[in-house]
Order: C-alpha cells, then sequence, then structure tokens
C-alpha cells in the first residue's frame, strides 16, 4: 500500500502570510499533499498582507480544518504526515506549543508531530527578541522542533521580494526533504559559490 506524503502547514496571525502561501503554490502538482489550518488571527493577516479572503487562500491547500476541529486528522499520531510547517509562526503559538497548550487545532496538530518524532519547522517572526522569547525557542529546540526564521540570504543576489521569500520558503521546505525550484544553492546555482574540481 503506497503511503500519501502529506504535509501540514499552519499559518498564525503574525506578519508574513506570504510565506505560507508560497508554500502553498510550490507543493501544488508534486507528490506532497497539503493540510491546511489556519488560526483565526492570520484570516486577518492574510486579509490585510494578501488582499485575500481565508477561503481563497485555503484553496490553495488540498486539505483545510478549522481551527476548533481538534478531532481532524492532523490531530493524531496514527495520520502519518512528513510534519508540519508554521508559517508564519507567532511568539503565542511558540509558547503554546513549548508549553504543551493544545487549545486549537494547530497547537495540537504541532504536539503531535514532536511526539510522534516528526519534523516541526517553525518560522517564527518576532523581532526584537527578549529572554524569555530565546528560553521558549531553545526549549523547542530541545524538544526536536526546527527554529527557522524567514532571514534573507543575500548570497542569492535576490532581486525582488519574491526572491527572498522563495529562498527561506525553499530553505524551510528542504529540512522535510521536498526539492523545490525556489533555492538558488551556494555551490550549484551560483557561480560565485562553485570551485574548481
Amino acid at each position: 500500500m503506497k503511503t500519501t506524503r502529506r504535509l501540514v502547514i499552519g499559518v498564525t496571525g503574525a506578519s508574513g502570510a506570504i510565506y505560507a502561501r508560497r508554500a502553498l503554490e510550490a507543493l501544488r502538482g508534486t507528490d506532497v499533499e497539503t493540510h491546511l489550518v489556519l488560526s483565526r488571527a492570520s484570516e486577518m493577516t492574510i486579509r490585510y498582507e494578501l488582499d485575500q479572503s481565508a477561503a481563497d487562500f485555503a484553496e490553495l491547500a488540498d486539505r483545510r480544518y478549522a481551527i476548533g476541529d481538534v478531532g481532524a486528522p492532523v490531530s493524531s499520531g496514527s495520520f502519518k504526515t512528513l510534519g508540519m510547517l508554521i508559517a508564519p509562526c507567532s511568539v503565542k503559538t511558540m509558547s503554546e506549543i513549548a508549553t504543551g497548550v493544545t487549545g486549537t487545532l494547530l497547537s495540537r496538530a504541532a504536539d503531535v508531530v514532536l511526539k510522534e518524532g516528526r519534523k516541526l519547522v517553525l518560522m517564527v517572526r518576532e523581532t526584537p527578541l527578549h529572554l524569555g522569547h530565546l528560553r521558549t525557542m531553545t526549549q523547542l529546540a530541545e524538544m526536536g522542533a526546527v527554529i527557522a526564521p524567514p532571514l534573507p540570504a543575500f548570497y542569492a543576489e535576490p532581486q525582488s521580494l519574491d526572491d527572498l521569500v522563495d529562498q527561506s520558503v525553499g530553505r524551510a521546505l528542504d529540512l522535510f526533504g521536498i526539492e523545490t525550484p525556489l533555492v538558488k544553492r551556494w555551490g550549484e546555482d551560483l557561480e560565485k559559490g562553485r570551485r574548481e574540481k
């Protein structure tokens, strides 16, 4: 029996809904099935930042679940996934996950991913960070999460905002072993990174 490759994508209300949208767009037409959970605050951010309704945004995913649907498939460890990408990840959501609070499907799905030993990637969107934020990130890293803030990679010579978004999203998807054409790779795609044999 063939197992479908599935990725859970969570979107919080932090600034940066474009990261999730780009990830969903990049995964369309691949063998990865996307399972989307939007927080209530993310629906507002999607409207503000992307001038798009949450319903239209959700059309990019293969499956969408309501934030209060704690009985959804992604809330169970028996539902096999590659893991979960939260893009962007707010400090509130990061803190809920770190403390084991699972009051919504988004935090429950993240908790399931950790307890099953799957990959949890958090594109944390906050700056500056105070000591409590840093301690929470350390706690999550100790629990197995990957903290991957969407930071620009200027070595890739971005020419647009889209280039900056693509590089961050592509690197996040790399962490799940998902190959996309979004990333410009040092030593491969970038001439200045190549070395003579």
